[in-house]
Order: C-alpha cells, then sequence, then structure tokens
C-alpha cells in the first residue's frame, strides 16, 4: 500500500517545527474553540494528531488513486465540451475521491464547515497531491482562492461561497489576458455597474487561466473607466452558476496537462464586488499572488520529490559494467546533490508557511478584536519575513524542481526520453513552476528588497546565527558567516555605484547569495534536531560557498561601465 505521507518521514519533521506549538495556539483561539465546534481540537497535541491523520488520508488517497491515474491524465486531458470543460476520467476519479474524503477548506474556518488548519498543513497536502499529479495540485490548490475570500469578502459573500468550497467545489483566478500577463496593470476586462439592478456585469477575454470553468471564480476587471493603470482594477466574484462565461479553447500545453488552461470569453457575465474599488491589484491580487506562490513553491517540492525518488530507484536497479551504476561516483554524486537541494527547498517552503501562518492569524484576530502592542509588533514582523521569503522560497524551489528532474532523466539516460518512465511528465510538469504566477526574474524584483534594506542579513545575523547548535557542527556556522559577509560586502558594492540599473542587474546574484545563506542555516538547524539532514547541510553548504564565492568575485570584479557591452 502507497502512502505518500507516512513514506516521507520529512514531511512529518517539518509540521513538528517549535515554532507551530505557537501558531496552532494562535488558529484555535487559545484552543477556546472546543468549546463551541466539537471538532476542535483540546491542546497541541490534539491538534497535532488531527494534522497527521488528515495528511495520512491525503497520503493514502494520492499513493493509491491519484498517482495511479497520473500517465492516464496526462495522456487524455481535459477537453471543451459545449463551452464547458470536461476533465479527464482520472482527473475526475481523483476530484471524487477527495471530495468524498473531505479535504477541501483545509484552512477555512470551521463557520464555513472549514478544517481550520494552519497554512503548513495545508501547504503539505498540497506538495502530497503534486508529488502524485502536479496537474491535480492546480485544481485542489486552487481553494487558497477562499483565503482571499474569507480575508476581503463581505459577511455575506463569506457565507454563500466559502462553504460551498468546504464541499469541494472548485475555484480559478482571472487574472491574464492576451495582452496583460505580467504586467497585470494592462488588463482590460471590462466591469460595468447597472444603476437599475444594482449589479456588476463582466465583459471581454481572458487567457492562460487555470481551471478557467471553476465553479468559482476571482476576476481582475477594470472597473474605473478613462484609466489605464492598476488604480482602474478591482475583484470580483463570479458564479459559474451564472452561465455567462464561455471556455473558447484548452491550451495544449507541454506540461500539467490535466489541469485545464483555458481562454475564457466574459458576456455580461454577473459578478459581485470584493472589498473596495480601485483595490484590486493594489491589494487583494497581491495577497492572492503570495499565496498562489506558496503553493507552487509546494508544487515545485512535490515533483522535486517524486523526481528524486524516481532517479534513485534506477539508480539502483541499472546495472552496467558489473554494478548498479548508483556505486559510480558522477551519479552518487548527483544524487546526492539532488536530495540535498529538496531537503533545502523543503526547509525553506515551511520556514515561509509559518511566517505567513502567524501574520495571517494575528490578522483575522485583529477583525475580532484590537490586538495589544506585543501582538501588533510581532504581526508586522512576521508580515515583513512572508513578504521576502516568499519570492525567495518561489525562486529556490522552481529552479530547483527544474534541476532535480533534469537530473533525474539524466540518471536515466535514454530510457528517461522514453515515455515508458514516469520521469519524462515529471521533467515537463517541472517546467512551468519558474514561469507562472511570476517567473524566476519577477520573484528577484520582488526579493532584491530583501537584500538592499538588509532584512534577509539582519534575520540571518540575530536569529539564525545565534541559534543554538551542536558545537561539532560550528564548522558550518563558521562557513555560513563568512557567506553573509560576502552577501553585506556585495550588497554595499552595489550601493555605492548609486545607480537602479546597476543593481537590477547583479540583482539576481544578491537574491540567490541570501538564498544559498539562508537555506544553508535552514538545513544546518534542521540537523541539530534530526541528525539525518546533517549530509544535506554539509553538501549544501559546501555547494552554496562554492556559488557565493563565484557571485562575490563576479560583483567585486566588475566594472560598472561594462555594463553597456551587455544591452542589445
Amino acid at each position: 500500500m502507497a502512502n505518500f505521507y507516512t513514506d516521507n518521514e520529512d514531511i512529518k519533521f517539518h509540521l513538528g517545527h517549535p515554532l507551530m506549538e505557537k501558531i496552532v495556539a494562535l488558529k484555535e483561539q487559545n484552543y477556546t474553540q472546543a468549546e463551541k465546534y466539537e471538532d476542535a481540537p483540546r491542546d497541541y497535541e490534539d491538534a497535532f494528531d488531527n494534522y497527521d491523520k488528515v495528511l495520512e488520508i491525503v497520503g493514502d488517497i494520492c499513493g493509491e488513486i491519484v498517482a495511479v491515474n497520473a500517465e492516464s491524465v496526462d495522456n487524455e486531458g481535459p477537453q471543451v465540451i459545449d463551452g464547458h470543460v470536461q476533465y479527464a476520467a482520472g482527473t475526475q476519479q481523483n476530484i471524487d475521491v477527495i471530495n468524498q474524503a473531505g479535504l477541501n477548506g483545509i484552512s477555512l474556518p470551521r463557520e464555513y464547515n472549514g478544517l481550520n488548519f494552519p497554512i503548513v498543513p495545508f501547504i503539505m497536502a498540497a506538495e502530497i497531491v503534486a508529488r502524485a499529479d502536479a496537474g491535480l495540485q492546480n485544481i485542489w490548490g486552487l481553494q487558497d482562492c477562499a483565503e482571499t475570500i474569507n480575508e476581503f469578502a463581505n459577511a455575506e459573500q463569506k457565507s454563500k461561497y466559502l462553504p460551498r468550497v468546504s464541499a469541494g467545489e472548485t475555484c480559478a483566478m482571472d487574472l491574464t489576458e492576451p495582452d496583460a500577463g505580467s504586467d497585470l496593470q494592462a488588463v482590460q476586462l471590462k466591469a460595468t455597474y447597472n444603476e437599475a439592478d444594482g449589479k456588476w456585469y463582466l465583459n471581454g477575454v481572458k487567457r492562460f487561466i487555470t481551471n478557467g470553468d471553476g465553479h468559482i471564480s476571482l476576476v481582475l476587471a477594470r472597473s474605473e473607466e478613462g484609466t489605464n493603470d492598476g488604480r482602474g482594477l478591482s475583484m470580483f466574484i463570479y458564479d459559474r452558476s451564472n452561465n455567462a462565461v464561455t471556455v473558447r479553447r484548452i491550451e495544449n500545453k507541454l506540461g500539467i496537462k490535466g489541469s485545464p488552461t483555458c481562454e475564457l470569453v466574459f458576456k455580461n457575465a454577473p459578478a459581485e464586488l470584493v472589498g473596495e474599488r480601485k483595490m484590486g491589484l493594489i491589494k487583494y491580487v497581491m495577497a492572492l499572488m503570495n499565496a498562489a506562490r506558496l503553493g507552487i513553491g509546494a508544487q515545485s517540492v512535490g515533483i522535486a520529490e517524486a523526481a528524486y525518488r524516481e532517479g534513485l530507484k534506477y539508480a539502483q536497479e541499472r546495472k552496467q559494467f558489473g554494478k548498479a551504476i548508483i556505486e559510480f561516483p558522477a551519479i552518487y554524486e548527483m544524487l546526492s546533490n539532488m536530495e540535498a537541494k529538496l531537503h533545502g527547498i523543503r526547509s525553506v517552503l515551511y520556514e515561509t508557511a509559518r511566517f505567513v501562518d502567524v501574520y495571517k492569524t494575528y490578522y483575522h484576530i485583529s477583525k475580532e478584536r484590537a490586538l495589544d502592542k506585543e501582538e501588533r509588533n510581532e504581526m508586522k514582523e512576521y508580515q515583513k519575513l512572508a513578504d521576502i521569503y516568499t519570492p525567495l522560497q518561489k525562486l529556490f524551489a522552481s529552479e530547483y524542481a527544474n534541476e532535480i528532474t533534469y537530473d533525474a532523466l539524466q540518471i536515466h539516460g535514454g530510457s528517461g526520453f522514453m515515455k515508458d518512465y514516469p520521469i519524462q511528465r515529471l521533467v515537463r510538469d517541472a517546467r512551468i513552476t519558474n514561469i507562472y504566477e511570476g517567473t524566476s526574474q519577477l520573484q528577484v524584483v520582488a526579493a532584491i528588497r530583501g537584500v538592499t534594506t538588509g532584512q534577509y542579513a539582519k534575520h540571518i545575523r540575530e536569529v539564525y546565527e545565534k541559534a543554538e547548535i551542536a558545537p561539532e557542527t560550528e564548522y558550518l556556522r563558521e562557513q555560513l558567516k563568512g557567506m553573509t559577509e560576502q552577501l553585506e560586502t556585495a550588497t554595499q558594492t552595489i550601493g555605492e555605484v548609486g545607480n537602479t540599473e546597476y543593481t537590477d542587474f547583479h540583482a539576481r546574484r544578491l537574491v540567490e547569495m541570501a538564498g544559498y545563506t539562508i537555506i544553508g542555516y535552514l538545513l544546518l538547524l534542521d540537523a541539530q534536531r534530526a541528525p539525518r539532514f546533517m549530509k544535506s547541510a554539509e553538501i549544501f553548504i559546501k555547494y552554496g560557498q562554492a556559488k557565493v564565492c563565484a557571485h562575490a568575485s563576479f560583483i567585486a570584479n566588475f566594472n560598472p561601465d561594462q555594463l553597456g557591452m551587455y544591452k542589445k
């Protein structure tokens, strides 16, 4: 019996992180929820047991059903029937089983029939689903749209839509258009208010919409006539039961083929305004995108986990020159580096998820009562950390998912290029992760502020560097301290030039230097709680140290006058 949770002790390890006790107490309002709801936990151990049991159910469904269906889903894919999406047979079976198990509304409040779980176990479930079928994770994972509704919609909207998500209805976020991809300020889908009936109506086209025929869609539209920037955009809820949106086509994609990526036509589609007008892009989409980027981080880790296992299995079974190929240095070094990267991106993913949990939980508490000064300061601090760690984890997780799947296919040799092995599907699925929900280049744009303002370095110095570690691992911390100093020196060198374009040119190098250092520290700290991570900590820190030295050298020896030679 395959179970994608119980066969991976690393997920449960992160579920038991020390900060989780604080997160759960906040989420459960110091366990007073138990006075109102029978299924609410009475203490931390009770809550942990709940998360553990639900993740075991997720792992069982993914191992026994979703993973088994993955190849047929990849071959069949969804199709358009009478202007609506029909999923592949395997996808529909997966969704039906998940709904029967009640695995929706995981992080929603109990008053909306949700499980009231923190973000961390939800992201863990997303990782497990992605390991089985990354395309399904896109459909199931879009329930995080409900978090945006819960955060910004009015009471009536929350009561109307959130229980439906908990019951298994699917979601979509309709943002991009043919001429508005990364530049969402260019969105032109028109929202018109009808004074006669007091309703909003949407008209226009959306493109590249994941699960575009979902039951409940969050739609970015231009509500202010005569505007051409983000200040004229608002957020709306569209209910598929109105039958006013047609799926014109489903894109024929390289990977994640079970997930329908749609072109949509809105024709006088009735919609409900979410929150305030003009705040669609400025406030609501930013929150939506940050949640999506965390989800893509989970998807990336899940794909990387599947690919690493495929590579390891093949290397152990394939014999050449009289022995298994895993015994050759070129192969066992590759697998060790893959494992270290996998452990590293999982650590930064859940570190980010914990920051988001603390910040978001305080935010929701603040809607019910005034926070005291210490709580307000803590919320602000964790919000800052969530803001700078979210793009960092998305950058590293997606890039390493591509590297790990690439190397796993290489281990397979010519066999990996054949559709007889699942690794070719994982390579194709991984490729989109560093493109959608903001390309890697855009993650750098979002993360560079954490470098130039010194926020990453401050957190490294004040938290990671001061953490208690075993004396025998001190030599690794000394190496990481040296990497931090190189980051700070490089940042200062670039800052002294005083040229924004010059900073942008080196931004990727600076952000990567911060990421190598942070992930190195996280693995070192993981190794304090579980010695099995020491191998990955040593390998990744050595790897990261070489990368940081190379970036530092490039920056130190680069003359700003040379910038012009890169321009076309």
